[in-house]
Parts: structure tokens; C-alpha cells; sequence
């Protein structure tokens, strides 16, 4: 009972529902990172706060006739600009040089009703592969059966798996 009299009275006492909590690694060099990286407003005219300000007071909908007036006018959208993933193929703009990809993978997407057809295009394409490679490539699809391959060769080999009644991509 000694030790509970020596004791200050804001100390937790076992038993006692209480909550510790580790102090956070560095907090306060975190939140100076952060508070670093938020740019100030950058303060705007006069004739600019006005006009902000009046579109404040606007309803949603004068805010949206607001825009499409803007957009019409000036021949602009306020669409949202949308990120593309790297790699990914883009559709490509009309100001944007596209280009042409000069490596495909010849993918066998199903083998259709004809597979005894599609194993012998397929090894004739890949002379490396034995009747069961070949076999086993054709009942796994979808299948790479060409990799890295330049257009002209992957285009003859689409042409010759769907000619034995294969669907084939080129990717």
C-alpha cells in the first residue's frame, strides 16, 4: 500500500484500465517534412477575389451551366486529365506521335474444334516443340506460342494458326 501513496496521482496503477502509448518514431520531423511540401496560396488580385467570391455564393447547378459556358467559350474541357500507366498502350492524341510497336507475342487464345490442325501449325511454327510439347501447348491455352517476334512474322503466324481454325492475339 506504500508504493500507492509514493506514487504521483495521474500514474496508471496496475490492474486499471489504462492506455499507453509508444511515443511515434521522429513525429515531429515528419510533420515538418509535410508542412514543407504544402505550398502557401498564393495570393490573387483584387478583381480576382471578387469574381471568387461571386462564384461562391453559386448554386451547383449555375456552377455547372458556369462551366459548360466556360468550355464552350473558350474550347476547353474540364475534364479531369487521366494518367496512363507506364507501358500501357495510349490511344494517342492527334498531336501526340504514336509509336509503332515492333515486337509482339503471338498469344494461341483457344485452339477452337480443330486441334489436330492447330498442334501441326503449331509445330511447324516452333519446329523445336515435339508432338507432346506441342500438344500440351495447344490444350493450355491461352498460350504464348511466339515471343518477341517482328510483325511481319507474327502477322504469318496469326494467319496460319486461324487458317487451322485456331483464335489467336497478337499482343
Amino acid at each position: 500500500m506504500q508504493d500507492l501513496q509514493n506514487k504521483p496521482k495521474d500514474a496508471p496503477v496496475a490492474g486499471e484500465n489504462t492506455i499507453v502509448e509508444a511515443a511515434p518514431a521522429e513525429p515531429a520531423k515528419e510533420a515538418a517534412e509535410v508542412l514543407e511540401k504544402v505550398e502557401e496560396p498564393k495570393p490573387v488580385s483584387a478583381s480576382l477575389e471578387k469574381i471568387i467570391e461571386q462564384i461562391e455564393k453559386l448554386s451547383v447547378l449555375e456552377l455547372a451551366d458556369l462551366v459548360h459556358a466556360l468550355e464552350e467559350r473558350f474550347g476547353v474541357s474540364a475534364a479531369a486529365p487521366v494518367a496512363v500507366a507506364a507501358g500501357a498502350p495510349s490511344t494517342g492524341g492527334a498531336g501526340e506521335p504514336q509509336e509503332e510497336q515492333t515486337t509482339f507475342n503471338v498469344v494461341l487464345a483457344n485452339a477452337g474444334a480443330n486441334k489436330i490442325g492447330v498442334i501441326k501449325a503449331v509445330r511447324e511454327l516452333v519446329p523445336t516443340l515435339g508432338l507432346k510439347e506441342a500438344k500440351d501447348l495447344v490444350e493450355s491455352a491461352p498460350k504464348p506460342v511466339l515471343e518477341g517476334v517482328n510483325k511481319q512474322t507474327a502477322e504469318g503466324a496469326k494467319a496460319r494458326l486461324v487458317s487451322a481454325g485456331a483464335q489467336v492475339e497478337l499482343q
